[in-house]
């Protein structure tokens, strides 16, 4: 009979006088005579690998009730450590995309795992992704869409698992995706799919789940041993695969940071990537009535200092972008606050690549005769947007005058700031609204092959804890699709 993974929830408990244990152990016990403690351990490594699936709950045994045994403290005590402390070949901390697919992969290939989540629900951020589609991956994803201090980290993961590995495992599955733009995949009906699709390979991969539960300290010797409210473990490897800060309502924590600072690891700064900006008074007084007006451009982040505008190359996103309440917000938007730094500004093309020069001078010529220029800008962009946008950049002098008799000047300042409108953002939403975190476990320090540690034999860190972040789209799920393949083929 193929085993199922262990899934120890909520209900996996010692009650005082009634022990819950396997069939197996019921035999076990009649085994025992004299010396119930050395034989109960002797006999319990052969019937490990025969578990059923969860070792709590299959049936319940009343030591009280077993006469013919005389069970000494001591023993329970041993029985209980050996069962609840077991040894693994690796133990993966969080149950996340990343965290899931490694300890599918690596349980596949015959090793015993563990992973712990503190979570009640299992991949709470895949399931809210993609507007609840989840965007699995991206066509399109190479080591060009990504962000690190150190850029080439990500080129070996992202070579040796590609997107279209991942679509394969999902076509596996009978999981219908479609793609919507720019080479973006969704599910056809719910991320629920992926979630499920994760814990299959887990399932076959005999990886034993231990959730809720919170890792109360970490410890190295010639194994790693971990502590949680359910229990210690120990384990030859080490598997951090804990998040970011992003979206805290999903139950994201600082927690890998700070296993990574306590074996003097680096951490790169943090900060909230992909996410909306905040405008200030005089531009909500502008634009705020705009809220919920979406419109197409080229935007792009401009760095405050004219020396970081030579040393950073610029990234223009052909995406939406969108007005809110409180600012800035849409695709477009996201891709550029991981380029923006607090006192940048962001630029906007309205006319998406074509020249205004051009299009003023195309507008000049027809007949009949131009005589509003917001009505002309509202072919282009929303007719909200023209207006106000219009009131706010044309000089009242040109306002009553028709497009033909603008003088040079007043042409020369609107087709400048058509192709390059400049805001200013106060500063960002933060994590509460953000999809990642930028920065992370210092990549310096891990090999670029296995994502293990250079100084810590056996510790490895994954997925969004590292200092890689992806562009919207798909390719922050590739990064923990990748990163996780590396990490299992080497555990």
């Amino acid at each position: 009979m193929q085993q199922k993974a262990r899934i120890w929830g909520k209900g996996s408990s010692c009650r005082a006088g009634g022990l819950t244990f396997l069939p197996q152990i019921t035999q076990i016990f009649q085994l025992i005579c004299a010396d119930f403690s050395r034989a109960l351990c002797a006999s319990l490594a052969s019937y490990r690998s025969t578990f059923a699936p969860n070792p709590f709950q299959e049936i319940s045994v009343n030591l009280r009730s077993i006469s013919e045994i005389s069970v000494k403290k001591i023993a329970v005590s041993r029985f209980y450590n050996a069962l609840m402390q077991g040894n693994y070949d690796a133990i993966i901390i969080g149950a996340g995309a990343a965290g899931m697919f490694c300890a599918a992969r690596a349980g596949q290939r015959g090793r015993r795992v563990l992973l712990i989540d503190h979570a009640e629900k299992l991949g709470e951020k895949i399931r809210i992704s993609g507007g609840g589609r989840c965007n699995f991956t991206n066509i399109h994803a190479s080591p060009a869409n990504f962000l690190s201090q150190n850029p080439h980290f990500c080129r070996s993961a992202l070579a040796r698992y590609t997107p279209n590995d991942f679509i394969k495992l999902v076509a596996k599955h009978r999981i219908g995706y479609h793609e919507k733009t720019l080479g973006q995949l969704f599910c056809d009906e719910s991320s629920q799919q992926i979630i499920d699709m994760l814990v299959d390979e887990c399932k076959a991969g005999k990886v034993d789940f231990l959730h809720p539960a919170t890792v109360q300290s970490i410890e190295k010797n010639d194994r790693f041993r971990v502590n949680t409210s359910r229990g210690e473990f120990s384990a030859e490897k080490l598997v951090v695969a804990t998040g970011g800060l992003s979206i805290p309502a999903t139950g994201a924590t600082g927690f890998g940071y700070e296993i990574a600072k306590q074996f003097e690891i680096t951490v790169t700064p943090l900060r909230a990537g992909l996410v909306p900006l905040a405008l200030d008074a005089p531009e909500m007084e502008r634009y705020g009535m705009l809220s919920g007006v979406a419109f197409e451009t080229i935007a792009h982040a401009a760095p405050r200092e004219v020396s970081a505008k030579k040393k950073t190359e610029r990234v223009n996103f052909r995406e939406a972008a969108l007005l809110t309440h409180r600012g800035l917000s849409g695709p477009a938007v996201l891709q550029i606050s991981n380029y923006w730094n607090a006192g940048d500004e962001v630029v906007f093309d309205l006319l998406c690549g074509r020249d205004a020069n051009d299009w003023l001078a195309e507008l000049r010529a027809r007949r009949p005769i131009v005589t509003s220029f917001a009505k002309a800008l509202a072919d282009v962009i929303p007719q909200r947007l023209a207006e106000a946008w219009a009131h706010a950049h044309i000089p009242a002098t040109a306002r009553d005058k028709s497009l033909a008799d603008w003088n040079k000047t007043e042409l020369a300042n609107v087709a400048r700031e058509l192709n390059a409108w400049a805001l200013k953002p106060s500063g960002t939403l933060g994590y509460k609204k953000a999809e990642v975190t930028l920065g992370g476990v210092d990549t310096r320090k891990l090999s670029q092959q296995t994502l293990e540690a250079k100084r810590v034999a056996g510790l490895h860190f994954i997925g969004e804890v590292v200092d890689v972040t992806g562009w919207l789209g798909g390719y922050n799920f590739q990064w923990a699709w990748a990163s996780a393949a590396a990490c299992a083929e080497s555990i």
